[in-house]
């Protein structure tokens, strides 16, 4: 029988209809397109030639900036070495070899890396480790997982039962059963215009203890909270919060997840936002910046006990029924060995630091522009809220991005009406300057 498909061959080139783009209004995209053909540094570059000052690190990852030459190379000698190994039962060196690396930047003992994929992969491998921890204890009955309201912990039905975004959550259904949330730490009436971690707020880990008060502590298996909330705008959470949690959860013998996916490496100024916050919690969660988003990869730090209370049975048998086809595959491990030495050699997490300061005076220069509800640097991010139009939450953010990418050549993030920037750790002095001169302009071309 005849089809009414075209065939490969037939096929007319630039063809947007097959590709289902995620996190993506489809049909507004393919009426005016944002294509990026090429990077390099800090910019990508168009098909027509356009070069694209990067504000958000493509997503949140490209810490290295793009198409480093050490990192490039260093993919292309894995490819041609070993190009896939298998991660069951069999391993290859560099896996090895990262893991150490990754749990050398790691604070207290934080001594064992499980590799994976992505963000998403990896805090659901960090909540099965925390149910499969609490089960070899002989604690069986800690099965239920705390989020937080607001929080983004990726789209695995795990990630997306402890997140607090509600629009990743309503079309999914009943997701887990025994999954309960902490409130958001954000408070505009009273942190509005904060740079850095704001002073209100410490007060909200206390609602850990209430839910312990519902459930029972006996039924509580583990906390997962990013110490900065970007995906929903970029909340840094208050001064005090992380370190309270830490002590609620260890009173009550809960494990505490960090999901690190987008603070880990550099972006908060260290390897990890726990050194920042002077917090160990029981794992971090990681990906993204590990191989600056070269190669998609993502994993687990977990603390020593937690991996030895694994290692007491039969030596012969699986000590953990999990896992994936493409964990610590040689071109990842590859690249992130790289990028790792990247950072080090040219001492990027400390420029990260130092930059802080400057980035956010530069973020908030852009206080009093129209439509301006609140700026909050922490870090090399910044989120800016925008007021919503009176016709539809989300249309402003949008026109925001379709601005900056057509008339001033700059890539940045909406989540709804707030603009997300976190630029390449490589970002200059002068694109410090030029970004925000360029998100003026967007902001008052939407009022």
């Amino acid at each position: 029988m005849a089809s009414s498909k075209p065939s490969v061959s037939a096929s007319i080139p630039n063809d947007l209809e097959s590709y289902w783009m995620p996190f993506t209004a489809n049909r507004a995209f393919k009426k005016r397109p944002r294509m990026v053909a090429s990077a390099k540094d800090m910019h990508y570059v168009t098909p027509d030639g356009r070069k694209l000052l990067d504000g958000s690190a493509g997503l949140w990852c490209t810490n290295a900036g793009h198409n480093r030459d050490p990192i490039v190379a260093a993919i292309q000698r894995q490819a041609a070495e070993l190009d896939y190994a298998p991660a069951f039962q069999f391993a290859h060196p560099k896996a090895f070899e990262l893991a150490s690396r990754v749990a050398a930047l790691a604070p207290g003992d934080l001594d064992h890396v499980f590799f994976c994929n992505s963000g998403s992969e990896a805090v659901d491998t960090a909540l099965k480790i925390a149910l499969a921890f609490h089960n070899v204890q002989g604690r069986g009955s800690r099965v239920r997982l705390i989020g937080r309201e607001r929080g983004y912990h990726g789209v695995g039905f795990g990630g997306i039962a402890v997140g607090g975004i509600v629009n990743n959550r309503k079309q999914f259904g009943a997701l887990f059963a025994g999954v309960d949330h902490l409130p958001s730490t954000y408070n505009r009436a009273e942190q509005a215009f904060s740079i850095g971690e704001p002073e209100w707020g410490a007060h909200l880990a206390d609602a850990l203890d209430g839910l312990v008060a519902l459930h029972d502590a006996s039924t509580i298996a583990a906390v997962i909270v990013e110490p900065l909330a970007a995906s929903t705008g970029v909340l840094a959470a208050p001064k005090g919060y992380l370190q309270r949690l830490r002590a609620i959860c260890d009173k009550h013998g809960i494990l505490l997840i960090f999901d690190e996916v987008i603070t880990g490496f550099g972006r908060m100024g260290c390897a990890f936002a726990a050194e920042r916050y002077g917090v160990v919690p029981d794992m971090i969660t990681f990906a993204k910046g590990i191989t600056s988003g070269s190669v998609p990869m993502g994993g687990v730090l977990v603390r020593k006990g937690i991996y030895d209370a694994f290692m007491q049975g039969p030596e012969h048998m699986v000590e953990l029924f999990h896992g994936y086809t493409y964990s610590a595959h040689p071109l990842a491990c590859a690249a992130g060995l790289a990028t790792l030495d990247v950072y080090r050699e040219e001492g990027l997490f400390e420029r990260a630091r130092k930059l802080e300061p400057q980035w956010a005076q530069a973020a908030m220069a852009l206080k009093g522009l129209p439509n301006v509800l609140d700026i909050r640097p922490v870090g090399l991010t910044v989120g800016i809220d925008l007021a919503s139009k009176p016709d539809g939450v989300g249309k402003r953010g949008l026109q925001a991005l379709e601005v900056a990418f057509y008339d001033h050549d700059l890539m940045l993030r909406a989540v709804g009406d707030t603009l997300a920037l976190s630029p390449p750790l490589i970002v200059s002095d002068a694109q410090i300057g030029e970004i925000f001169d360029k998100v003026a302009k967007v902001i008052k071309a939407v009022a």
